[in-house]
């Protein structure tokens, strides 16, 4: 089987990701401005501005190998501190952009400052998402210590992985 790069997931991320927020951006451009003609602008623009900064996000996040007490952090308090710093990332865009086309700072401000709940929002769920995916990754990380998890090595083999409470009451069972 053909092995896919990290690349090449990222770059999935990155596009299916600009799908949604380049819907959400044009509705709520189209809503603060009452022109659906800006918003259409602001999202085009903004399609190719946050696809190049989504995935030199991805790829920094890629790299960026958080822990808490020598143990890697939760899946889902990555994703919560990938969200928020790439929220804070796209809103400036986002208020630099729509700034610049309605010639309208207050109109950047509202548009940026509105997305903030809705896009965080999205992306959190968008990386939920893309957790359960495994396009692109050599071998699927486990779950959350304690639930157990599924991993698979290069030949596409299955290991159940079984937490530690488990394999001790085995070895009790069998001395």
């Amino acid at each position: 089987m053909k092995k896919i790069s990290s690349h090449a997931r990222h770059i999935a991320k990155a596009l299916s990701w600009r799908l949604l927020g380049t819907l959400d951006t044009f509705m709520l451009a189209w809503l603060v401005t009452g022109d659906h003609f800006l918003g259409f602008k602001i999202g085009g623009v903004e399609l190719f501005t946050k696809t190049l900064l989504f995935y030199l996000h991805e790829r920094g996040w890629y790299r960026l190998h958080l822990t808490r007490k020598g143990k890697p952090i939760s899946s889902k308090t990555r994703h919560l501190l990938k969200t928020v710093s790439y929220r804070i990332v796209g809103t400036i865009d986002t208020i630099i952009i729509a700034w610049i086309i309605t010639d309208n700072p207050f109109a950047g401000l509202k548009i940026g400052v509105s997305e903030v709940g809705t896009k965080m929002f999205l992306y959190y769920l968008h990386e939920r998402l893309w957790y359960h995916i495994n396009f692109g990754l050599e071998k699927r990380q486990g779950k959350e210590k304690g639930k157990g998890s599924v991993q698979v090595d290069e030949k596409a083999q299955a290991k159940i992985t079984i937490d530690k409470k488990k394999i001790s009451e085995e070895v009790i069972f069998q001395n």
